[in-house]
């Protein structure tokens, strides 16, 4: 599956999305910037980008990394960064 199809589809089902993507054709990794995240768990931010892909995950998705932030966290997180 190509990238670009997996981040159309994650930013259509989470609308306000900022979506990084990198990966092979079927292992990938993400990063999903969303403030519909906002008071859920990391189980729950995972199963709302899941939910996203629908029936592709486990067929022309066989891996996907997940690193779900709301902006705020994303903010902290390049903070962070810039600093160490």
């Amino acid at each position: 599956m190509h990238i670009d199809e997996i981040k159309n589809l994650i930013q259509e089902g989470l609308a306000d999305a900022e979506v990084m993507l990198n990966g092979d054709g079927t292992h990938f990794e993400t990063t999903v910037v969303s403030d519909q995240f906002n008071g859920k768990t990391m189980l729950q931010r995972h199963q709302m980008v899941y939910k996203t892909l629908g029936d592709k995950m486990g067929r022309e998705i066989h891996a996907l990394s997940i690193q779900a932030l709301t902006r705020n966290e994303w903010v902290n997180k390049k903070d962070l960064n810039v600093i160490g």
